[in-house]
């Protein structure tokens, strides 16, 4: 007997009215022992998921050159490591060798507790991996874009007659017949659905793809605002984020520098991680405002929350975001934002009702937000009230998870042999 014929014959094929509808979770980002930041733009949702109702399992990934993660309670995963070349070069063929590694584990836990559908986030690996996974086993699957860099073209464009750019027109392939064969492609934002369709309806590429949008949400209550008579009464700017050149960090710096004379005890806490750290403390030290900058590194999600809370003006004039839920969780707390336009997030905030946008790359518009803000208690309290209100309407957690509910009740109703049978050509 076949595996999709005993499947059929057992039930596991198609979702039961009797039991909650089981979502397995495939990704790549998700807290661990060793971070327990990192991803809980999933893991939050997956959580509300589970005390919906859903029945939900993750599994966590890795590639193999990366040390072992662990599981940690408030956010159970099983984590497992992969084979993959180094960098991304190997990237598109990594969904293969994950999708075998995964094949044993999934169908176990398919023959335990039916699976109804597979959630991956990111096409590669993980998106390729679900196709696979789901035209063996007869489940459907949904993927989840959460960048810019939606084809994996990984930000750079190469000679296509070099290995960098036969590697990244192979990316790109697997990517987008990842997306033909997925029942939903979820977008985090109408700008990363615009790129999508408009390289999925280019004439090289002539396929059908089914898109929503479903923007990250926020939980209101871990990220809520200070009481009135709580506010804090030193200014200061706050940034979180990856220490990334396209976050931002060195504009941010330059205009504290511009307005040291006019806000002398104005500060600025840096929170995050990363490759341009010391380069940034030393942009500081040169620009004489060493002791106005804190680089205080990772902080726990309440530890965020607490610093969004006092700070005065949050700022991350990024540009390069598909959406950005640290925006979001500032407008939570009630803060006014400082972002970018032309980035997912200008979709959200509109200029100077609920937050504060900016040309990219423009310090000195910068500068005159900051300033501006600074100035005006009133007005940091009207946008930042406009803030909150905009996220509680339509950018919960709750708002999220019920439109991924819906997706799942979709995706599990169709008919498995339809719904994959695009899915053949992904070898």
């Amino acid at each position: 007997m076949t595996e999709a014929a005993h499947l059929r014959k057992t039930g596991h094929g198609k979702p039961g009215h009797s039991r909650p509808l089981h979502v397995l979770t495939l990704t790549p980002f998700f807290p661990s022992r060793e971070n327990e930041v990192t991803g809980c733009f999933v893991a939050e949702p997956v959580e509300q998921l589970g005390e919906s109702g859903f029945r939900c399992s993750v599994m966590a990934v890795a590639p193999i050159h990366y040390s072992q993660r662990h599981s940690i309670s408030s956010a159970p995963a099983d984590w497992l490591r992969y084979p993959q070349l180094p960098g991304t070069f190997g990237l598109s063929s990594a969904g293969k060798l994950l999708a075998a590694r995964l094949l044993g584990r999934v169908r176990r836990l398919h023959r335990a507790k039916p699976i109804d559908v597979i959630h991956a986030h990111a096409a590669l690996p993980c998106g390729h991996a679900a196709a696979l996974l789901g035209r063996r086993l007869q489940i459907p699957f949904v993927v989840t874009v959460h960048g810019l860099d939606v084809f994996n073209n990984c930000s750079v464009i190469f000679d296509r007659h070099s290995s960098a750019g036969i590697s990244a027109a192979w990316r790109k392939k697997v990517s987008l017949d990842v997306y033909s064969a997925a029942h939903t492609t979820i977008c985090i934002s109408d700008k990363v659905q615009r790129i999508l369709k408009n390289e999925m309806r280019s004439e090289t590429y002539n396929t059908i793809n089914r898109s929503t949008i479903v923007c990250n949400g926020v939980n209101p209550i871990l990220f809520s605002p200070n009481p009135p008579r709580e506010e804090p009464s030193d200014a200061e700017i706050l940034v979180v984020g990856t220490l990334l050149p396209s976050k931002g960090h060195e504009l941010v710096l330059r205009a504290l520098a511009n307005l040291k004379s006019v806000f002398p005890q104005l500060r600025c806490r840096i929170v995050g991680e990363g490759p341009n750290r010391d380069q940034f403390v030393a942009l500081a030290l040169a620009l004489g405002i060493g002791r106005q900058v804190m680089f205080v590194g990772r902080l726990s999600r309440a530890g965020v929350a607490e610093a969004m809370r006092h700070c005065s003006i949050f700022v991350l004039p990024s540009s390069n975001e598909a959406l950005g839920c640290v925006y979001l969780e500032a407008m939570s707390c009630a803060k006014p934002v400082i972002a970018c336009r032309g980035q997912g997030i200008d979709e959200v905030i509109e200029h100077g009702t609920n937050g504060w946008l900016i040309p990219v790359n423009d310090a000195e518009q910068l500068s005159q937000g900051i300033s501006a803000l600074l100035a005006s208690r009133e007005m940091r309290v009207r946008i930042g009230k406009a803030a909150r209100q905009t996220i509680l309407e339509r950018l919960t957690l709750s708002h999220q998870t019920a439109q991924l509910a819906a997706i799942y009740r979709q995706a599990a109703g169709v008919n498995a042999s339809s719904a994959l049978a695009q899915a053949t050509h992904l070898q």
